[in-house]
Protein backbone atom coordinates (compact mmCIF):
# COMPACT_ATOMS: atom_id res chain seq x y z
CA UNK A 1 0.00 0.00 0.00
CA UNK A 2 3.23 2.37 0.62
CA UNK A 3 4.52 1.85 -3.07
CA UNK A 4 0.45 2.29 -4.30
CA UNK A 5 -0.22 6.04 -3.19
CA UNK A 6 3.03 8.67 -4.13
CA UNK A 7 2.38 10.88 -0.99
CA UNK A 8 4.36 9.62 1.71
CA UNK A 9 2.52 10.98 4.46
CA UNK A 10 -1.05 9.75 2.97
CA UNK A 11 0.83 6.16 2.20
CA UNK A 12 1.27 6.34 5.77
CA UNK A 13 -1.67 7.54 7.00
CA UNK A 14 -3.49 4.90 4.32
CA UNK A 15 -1.31 1.88 5.64
CA UNK A 16 -2.09 2.94 9.52
CA UNK A 17 -5.42 2.92 8.79
CA UNK A 18 -5.32 -0.67 7.14
CA UNK A 19 -3.97 -1.84 10.25
CA UNK A 20 -6.62 0.26 12.76
CA UNK A 21 -9.46 -0.88 10.45
CA UNK A 22 -9.01 -4.76 11.45
CA UNK A 23 -10.19 -3.17 15.35
CA UNK A 24 -13.39 -2.10 13.88
CA UNK A 25 -14.10 -5.23 12.52
CA UNK A 26 -16.37 -7.18 15.07
CA UNK A 27 -18.41 -4.38 14.78
CA UNK A 28 -18.65 -4.41 10.93
CA UNK A 29 -19.52 -7.92 10.99
CA UNK A 30 -23.39 -8.36 10.93
CA UNK A 31 -23.90 -11.77 10.19
CA UNK A 32 -26.05 -13.97 12.61
CA UNK A 33 -23.48 -16.73 12.43
CA UNK A 34 -19.93 -16.28 12.98
CA UNK A 35 -18.90 -19.91 11.70
CA UNK A 36 -17.80 -19.90 7.59
CA UNK A 37 -19.25 -22.87 7.56
CA UNK A 38 -22.50 -21.51 8.04
CA UNK A 39 -22.29 -18.27 6.01
CA UNK A 40 -23.84 -17.96 2.47
CA UNK A 41 -21.32 -18.16 -0.36
CA UNK A 42 -21.03 -14.46 -1.43
CA UNK A 43 -19.09 -14.29 2.15
CA UNK A 44 -16.57 -17.45 1.05
CA UNK A 45 -15.91 -15.73 -2.47
CA UNK A 46 -15.37 -12.06 -1.08
CA UNK A 47 -13.59 -13.22 1.84
CA UNK A 48 -11.58 -15.62 -0.93
CA UNK A 49 -11.22 -12.50 -2.82
CA UNK A 50 -10.11 -10.59 -0.11
CA UNK A 51 -6.89 -13.02 0.52
CA UNK A 52 -5.67 -13.27 -2.32
CA UNK A 53 -5.61 -8.96 -2.44
CA UNK A 54 -3.58 -9.57 0.54
CA UNK A 55 -0.67 -11.90 -0.36
CA UNK A 56 -0.66 -9.30 -3.93
CA UNK A 57 -0.32 -6.37 -2.44
CA UNK A 58 2.50 -8.10 0.58
CA UNK A 59 4.12 -9.36 -2.93
CA UNK A 60 3.79 -6.06 -4.78
CA UNK A 61 5.25 -4.23 -1.47
CA UNK A 62 8.22 -6.33 -2.25
CA UNK A 63 9.04 -5.90 -6.20
CA UNK A 64 10.99 -2.65 -7.34
CA UNK A 65 7.37 -1.41 -8.90
CA UNK A 66 6.76 -0.09 -12.29
CA UNK A 67 3.93 2.00 -13.38
CA UNK A 68 1.70 -1.37 -14.34
CA UNK A 69 1.99 -2.87 -10.55
CA UNK A 70 1.66 0.27 -9.42
CA UNK A 71 -1.95 0.47 -10.79
CA UNK A 72 -2.45 -3.17 -9.62
CA UNK A 73 -1.52 -1.91 -5.60
CA UNK A 74 -3.80 0.68 -6.42
CA UNK A 75 -6.67 -1.32 -7.02
CA UNK A 76 -6.19 -4.00 -4.77
CA UNK A 77 -6.08 -1.22 -2.14
CA UNK A 78 -9.00 0.13 -2.86
CA UNK A 79 -10.52 -3.41 -2.51
CA UNK A 80 -9.20 -3.81 1.06
CA UNK A 81 -10.75 -1.09 2.43
CA UNK A 82 -14.00 -1.13 0.27
CA UNK A 83 -14.29 -4.85 2.07
CA UNK A 84 -14.58 -3.74 5.14
CA UNK A 85 -16.60 -0.17 4.59
CA UNK A 86 -19.73 -2.30 2.98
CA UNK A 87 -18.81 -5.46 4.99
CA UNK A 88 -22.07 -4.13 7.57
CA UNK A 89 -24.05 -4.52 4.04
CA UNK A 90 -22.69 -7.87 2.58
CA UNK A 91 -22.53 -9.60 5.82
CA UNK A 92 -26.13 -9.37 6.40
CA UNK A 93 -27.61 -10.27 2.87
CA UNK A 94 -27.97 -13.55 2.42
CA UNK A 95 -29.25 -16.95 3.68
CA UNK A 96 -27.13 -18.69 6.19
CA UNK A 97 -27.33 -22.27 6.73
CA UNK A 98 -28.87 -23.44 10.16
CA UNK A 99 -26.62 -23.89 12.98
CA UNK A 100 -26.35 -27.96 14.44
CA UNK A 101 -28.34 -28.61 18.31
CA UNK A 102 -24.71 -29.68 19.43
CA UNK A 103 -23.49 -26.01 18.63
CA UNK A 104 -23.75 -23.88 21.84
CA UNK A 105 -25.22 -20.41 21.35
CA UNK A 106 -23.43 -17.09 22.83
CA UNK A 107 -26.13 -14.30 22.92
Amino acid sequence: MLRAIPDKLFGVMVMGGAVMILFLLPWLDRCKVKSIRYRPMLHKVLVALFCVAFVILGWLGAQSGSDAQKLVAQVLTAFYFLFFITMPFWSAMGQTKAVPERVPSHD
